[in-house]
This record gives C-alpha cells, structure tokens and sequence, in this order.
C-alpha cells in the first residue's frame, strides 16, 4: 500500500490520504473545491466549484502515476441536483471522449456550503 501526497491539491483537513494505491488501483478521496495554492474555498459558481474539484483530482491522479484517461469510476455528490447539467458539461470538458463508470449522489448540503464534492478509483 502506498500513500500519495502532494502539494498541488488541498492538504486533507482530518485523518485521510489524499489517495491511496494498492495493486495499481488508485483510490482518490473526495475532492472539495479548494485552491491548494491558497488554502481559500472556492464557493462561487457550480461551473468554477466543478473545475477546482477536477484540478485537485488531477493533480492527485498525476502524483500517484495515473491520469483522468485512466479512471475507473467516479462518484460525484452534489447539493442540488438542479445543477447537474452546468456541472456535467464541466466534468465532460475535462473527460473528453473517456467515460467511467459513475455515481451522482445527491445530497441535501456539503462542507462549508459546497456544491460538489467527487471522489475517484483509477488505474496506473
């Protein structure tokens, strides 16, 4: 089992790894959207929330020798389902044609009055 960490997304705020590899598989902890450059939450739109989510996902994905190409599976929870078609055409950009497995969980509120939260299993 290997730990990953790194300094281009948000330094977990409890006890968890920001992702953990065993066997290749790389397990992404849900991922809020906070710029990791500065430690402020970004609470604007769903759009800009969805695209620093993505980032930190990214970035975590990269440190641990994967990519978004090599994702398995997404699970997204969202505050207000009525959002879903502003975030997905988001998550869409970001995917290009590849398209794992997902689950949109909603959910009545997130931490700190987010929007979007997404967590991740992939491949290395």
């Amino acid at each position: 089992m290997e730990f990953i960490s790194t300094k281009k997304a948000p330094e977990p705020a409890g006890h968890y790894s920001q992702a953990i590899v065993h066997n290749d598989l790389v397990f992404v902890s849900g991922q809020l959207p906070v710029n990791p450059e500065s430690g402020e939450r970004v609470v604007t739109s769903i759009e800009e929330q969805t695209i620093q989510v993505l980032n930190n996902l990214q970035a975590i994905l990269e440190a641990a020798g994967s990519s978004l190409d090599r994702v398995l599976k997404v699970t997204v929870y969202i505050s207000d389902i009525s959002l879903w078609g502003r975030l997905n055409a988001v998550y869409c950009e970001f995917f290009k044609n590849h398209r794992p497995a997902r689950a949109v969980v909603p959910t009545k509120e997130l931490h700190y009055g987010f929007q979007v939260e997404m967590e991740a299993i992939a491949t290395r």
